[in-house]
């Protein structure tokens, strides 16, 4: 008699975000009775020379739109300001990133906030859509980013004649591999999991530590277990490279988590 499949909600949920933001979304999975195992599969680092950094935040003023590609570049900006200028407007990509920003005092009753106006498509072409290209026109504009990102925003922001420099103000690294964390990479894989992946980089690091750990055989697995994803440029990534059970759910953390609820027996 052939073994039924394991009920979703006995599976553990795998919290692949970053250490430092790992940690209350795991808190909200197990309110949910699912088991949080957290597992980053990215690691933030501050930049090797922060001297850029701090004089560029210095000189907000000569900017007339900021842009934060991420929660982490919020934080990591925000240790070095004690406060926002009011009238320096703020570009966000996500819902995470409000939520960032509240996190460090910011928020629409005291800042000018742009975001993506569709909830299920939170990404850097719907942020160029809500932003008033007449007012930034002749004007200069500043991302802040980790060592590296996408161009779309800065090059579709120049051809509309606004002036565009980059900031670096963190590193994205990838996890390494040790004896501790491949034990417990080899059991999710060979347990099964759902795994909620927020980042086409962590996916591909995911798939990386997979292949060093197990082989050829822990990647077929891990393809077939569920991954439940916040953006669709990680779906089509996932899709790609041979997830077949893909969860799109859209931006922010309610929607992941809303994904995660076990079903009924």
């Amino acid at each position: 008699m052939p073994l039924r499949p394991e009920p979703v909600s006995s599976l553990p949920v795998v919290v692949t975000r970053p250490l430092q933001q790992a940690g209350a979304f795991a808190g909200r999975v197990q309110q949910l009775g699912r088991r949080a195992v957290v597992f980053p599969l990215l690691a933030i680092g501050p930049v090797d020379d922060d001297s850029e950094l701090k004089a560029t935040l210095a000189r907000l003023h000569d900017f007339a739109l900021v842009v934060f590609v991420s929660p982490n570049a919020i934080d990591a900006a925000f240790a070095h300001l004690q406060q926002w200028p009011r009238d320096v407007p703020i570009g966000i990509v996500g819902e995470g990133s409000r939520v960032a920003l509240r996190g460090h005092g910011v928020d629409t009753g005291n800042a000018t906030i742009y975001g993506p106006q569709r909830a299920d498509k939170m990404d850097s072409e719907e942020l160029f859509k809500s932003l008033p290209l007449e007012q930034l026109r002749g004007r200069r504009a500043l991302i802040v980013r980790g060592q590296a990102g996408r161009e779309f925003l800065s090059e579709a922001l120049q051809q509309q004649g606004v002036e565009v420099e980059l900031l670096t103000a963190y590193r994205r690294l990838a996890p390494e591999l040790d004896a501790q964390n491949r034990l417990q990479l080899l059991d999710l894989l060979d347990g099964g999991a759902d795994w909620v992946i927020t980042s086409s980089e962590a996916l591909r690091n995911l798939l990386h530590l997979a292949r060093l750990a197990g082989g050829e055989e822990r990647v077929v697995k891990l393809q077939r277990q569920r991954i439940v994803v916040s953006h669709h440029r990680i779906a089509e990534t996932a899709r790609e490279q041979g997830f077949v059970q893909v969860v799109l759910t859209g931006s922010g953390d309610e929607r992941l988590l809303a994904a995660l609820v076990p079903s009924a027996p």
